[in-house]
């Protein structure tokens, strides 16, 4: 019986060194670490200083074909927007309650009708 035990004992211990050193070797993410630094777009990114603002040299400036389009195209917009907001609607619940408390007085004849 006793050397069942020992088996036992031994197997046991077998299981428990490899399992930890497994458990050691793991690594945290889920993903492969990627090596080698190829993920990246090849050439070279640096434009070397003109001297220039944004490298526009000074001059009579040139518009695009779109800078038009786009200036009326927005404060186009932004003013009708203006306008809308100026005409809209009165929904708020001030307004709604002061014309319904003035039907109900009106109705309860304690005050006059406006006609």
């Amino acid at each position: 019986m006793s050397s069942s035990i020992r088996n036992t004992t031994a197997a046991v211990r077998r299981i428990a060194a490899t399992s930890t050193s497994t458990v050691g070797r793991r690594n945290l993410s889920s993903t492969p670490r990627r090596l080698g630094g190829d993920a990246h777009a090849h050439g070279d990114h640096y434009d070397p200083p003109s001297g220039w603002l944004f490298g526009v040299q000074p001059g009579k400036y040139q518009q695009e074909g779109w800078e038009k389009v786009w200036f009326w195209g927005f404060f186009g917009s932004l003013g009708m927007a203006g306008l809308a907001y100026c005409y809209k609607p009165d929904t708020s619940i001030q307004t709604w309650a002061l014309e319904e408390a003035r039907r109900r007085l009106e109705a309860e004849g304690i005050l006059e009708d406006k006609n």
